[in-house]
């Protein structure tokens, strides 16, 4: 076994430590084990992290080296951290899965994932992969490389743009390997090393890491109760002069709050202004749980066409296994896209755009089912949270994936963490903003089944009890199994 590098210091793990110990807990150990799980299925400590030696790890947080030991012989013992005489410990990626399940949460598993809003798939997709399968022959004797993506695809992205208010040629849709995807290439083609990126404050925790990883810098403007400071917005496109903007404005990810049309106008004078390209991530954009989302406001893209970049996914319409998405964007700009490509990859799986392609070619009965479907899930966490977490603040969201809980205290990160021994996986507030913060702030995606939701709710409010000392909850009230 080769022993990896990237020292992280006892003073820097404290720090992302944070507020780990439970109010009264008599076993710090596991405590100190579920905040360092924590950060790693966080991301927050990759595999390969060298961590600090014992002595300095007592001394940082401080806390007696026999807890810092039985802490560690625990993650040892899950997989989570390797050790060798002479050369210390280090994280560890686990051959199995920890004792929990997070991809598959039913009542009665370990561990309920309430970091991930992403639903399950669509029930027409089994039969889109079977309709696919018996065509497949036709594109076999085919080379399967489409840089700009398959034609039939493209086409149909294409014309759900025109049914949404927003014409579309196919010569102006690249297909891309998810919105991830779409955004590393779109942050590749605008930016360089050091540039800055408006962002929303908070925003979508895998787009600010993207930005991080192309080296450029976030410019976070902070959303206010009821949606866009579109001044504060103009101010920060002329003081900081970002290359680009990264926005989410149909309900927006976290807080739900979607951009109406007067606003989108508001904001392509702003953009037109200050010559600063838009990119709009449309991911959830036909999740509309109170309305027809071929009713709402038109695209970004209808207000500044020359100067939005519009991402999009079936994600979270259809299915986040088939990893499809696009880019819409003039023509000039898909030429530019695509002639970088093939420095990052030569096309999307052909097999996953045939199946969407399929799925698109009458895509509303589905996806009106699945609105039903999330409204009624939602409305089920929104009463959950009223009767176990009263004190807790939130609006109701009228589309979109999550609920975006303001807490009574600034404990998120302690609640994440406690929540670890409860079987529920949360991702802290401080996830999504640009620099951290949010402690007050908790994202609640009701992407489950009604039984789950009802479980993780009664589950969180022992959590929050216990963390902020407001009930009774003790380790006897807490029969919970966790692997």
């Amino acid at each position: 076994m080769t022993v990896p590098g990237g020292r992280i210091s006892g003073f820097r793990l404290a720090h992302l430590l944070g507020e780990w110990r439970r109010r009264g807990a008599r076993q710090g150990s596991a405590d100190l084990a579920a905040a360092i799980r924590l950060l790693v299925l966080d991301g927050r400590l990759p595999a390969g992290t060298r961590l600090p030696a014992e002595r300095e790890l007592a001394e940082a947080l401080p806390v007696s080296r026999t807890m810092i030991t039985a802490a560690l012989d625990q993650l040892r013992s899950e997989g989570l951290v390797a050790s060798r005489r002479g050369a210390g410990s280090w994280i560890s990626l686990p051959t199995g899965t920890l004792g929990i399940t997070p991809d598959t949460p039913l009542v009665g598993h370990s561990m309920i994932d309430f970091a991930r809003a992403a639903p399950p798939a669509l029930p027409g997709v089994l039969e889109a992969f079977d309709t696919v399968r018996r065509r497949l022959p036709e594109h076999l004797a085919d080379h399967g490389y489409y840089e700009h993506g398959h034609p039939d695809l493209r086409q149909r992205v294409a014309d759900r743009y025109a049914a949404r208010g927003l014409p579309t040629s196919p010569d102006q849709i690249v297909i891309t390997s998810g919105a991830q995807h779409a955004l590393a290439m779109t942050l590749r083609l605008l930016t360089g090393p050091g540039d800055r990126v408006l962002v929303e404050q908070p925003s979508y925790p895998n787009a600010l890491d993207a930005i991080k990883a192309v080296s450029a810098i976030p410019v976070p403007v902070a959303m206010t109760d009821t949606g866009w400071d579109l001044p504060g917005i103009a101010a920060a496109l002329r003081q900081a002069a970002p290359r680009m903007a990264y926005l989410v404005l149909d309900f927006h990810n976290p807080t739900a709050h979607r951009l109406d049309a007067a606003g989108r106008a508001e904001l392509a004078d702003i953009a037109r202004r200050a010559r600063t390209p838009l990119v709009v991530d449309e991911t959830v954009a036909e999740l509309d749980l109170d309305g027809d989302p071929l009713a709402g406001p038109p695209p970004m893209a209808a207000f500044a066409e020359d100067l939005v970049i519009t991402l999009g996914s079936a994600s979270k319409s259809h299915w986040g296994g088939l990893r499809i998405g696009w880019i819409r964007a003039s023509p000039e700009v898909v030429h530019r896209l695509v002639s970088t490509r093939t420095a990052l990859d030569l096309g999307s799986a052909v097999v996953d755009q045939l199946v969407l392609a399929e799925l698109l070619a009458d895509p509303d009965p589905a996806l009106r089912d699945r609105r039903v479907r999330l409204a009624s899930q939602r409305d089920v966490l929104m009463d959950g949270l009223r009767e176990h977490c009263p004190s807790w603040r939130f609006t109701r969201p009228t589309g979109g994936l999550s609920v975006w809980c303001e807490l009574d205290a600034p404990v998120s990160t302690r609640i994440a963490v406690v929540a670890q021994n409860h079987g529920l996986r949360l991702a802290p507030g401080s996830r999504f903003g640009a620099h951290g913060g949010f402690e007050r702030w908790l994202r609640l995606p009701y992407v489950q089944s009604p039984e789950v939701l009802r479980d993780a709710v009664q589950r969180l409010g022992l959590v929050a009890a216990s963390v902020t000392g407001t009930g009774a909850a003790t380790e006897e009230d807490v029969a919970i199994p966790v692997a």
